[in-house]
């Protein structure tokens, strides 16, 4: 009877033991699958249990070339992933991507494409330079310049004679501000905000002498 008792017992030990020493489960659950330029990347990691371990993500394209480690803290089951920055064409080529997590010993990885695409798309760099204008601590004549050095000539045309020695000549009206503020909140696209602007040049709202 005893034997008996005991090879029970040792049997549901035995039954336990893999739940006990599974490893949890992690994937990536897309938005999307199909991305575009100004479009920014968005996923959610899922994972079966919360270890207090970080997800590692690592981001590739079709030749290999990688990101570094980038650590996703996870607090629950799901965590969702925004990019803070958009796709532009300097810094990712169009084809496919694949998205490369490692949790606690598991492994996941999901994939998307970048295909081409007509969206205007103003370079994030632009952000900070327009902030630091609307905050006055660059001159008109400097958020200019920056347009016409950093942003595509197809998306927004500065006259050819400005020069630098010319930039305090240059004078935007204050009421231009509360456009770029719209466009720093997201409230308008790349779009909207360079046709605006560059319907002020073309007007001659905004004078370059």
């Amino acid at each position: 009877m005893k034997i008996v008792a005991s090879a029970i017992m040792l049997s549901l030990v035995f039954t336990m033991i893999p739940s006990v020493l599974a490893e949890p489960t992690v994937s990536i659950v897309m938005e999307k699958t199909t991305f575009r330029y100004c479009e920014k990347l968005f996923y959610t990691i899922k994972v079966s249990e919360v270890t207090g371990q970080p997800a590692i993500i690592h981001l590739r394209d079709e030749a290999g070339k990688g990101s570094s480690a980038i650590p996703i803290g996870i607090s629950g089951l799901e965590t969702p992933v925004p990019s803070l920055v958009p796709f532009e064409a300097e810094v990712f080529p169009l084809g496919k991507y694949y998205i490369d997590v490692e949790y606690s010993g598991s492994k996941y990885t999901a994939e998307f494409e970048l295909i081409d695409s007509e969206n205007v798309c103003i370079p994030t760099m632009m952000k900070q330079i327009a902030y630091s204008w609307i905050n006055n601590q660059i001159s008109d004549g400097f958020f200019i310049d920056a347009i016409d050095k950093f942003v595509d000539k197809e998306i927004i045309r500065i006259p050819d004679k400005i020069k630098e020695s010319d930039l305090n000549g240059i004078h935007i009206p204050t009421w231009v501000e509360k456009i770029v503020t719209w466009w720093l909140e997201e409230k308008i696209s790349d779009d909207e905000v360079s046709n605006a602007i560059q319907n002020l040049l073309d007007r001659k709202i905004i004078m370059i002498v």
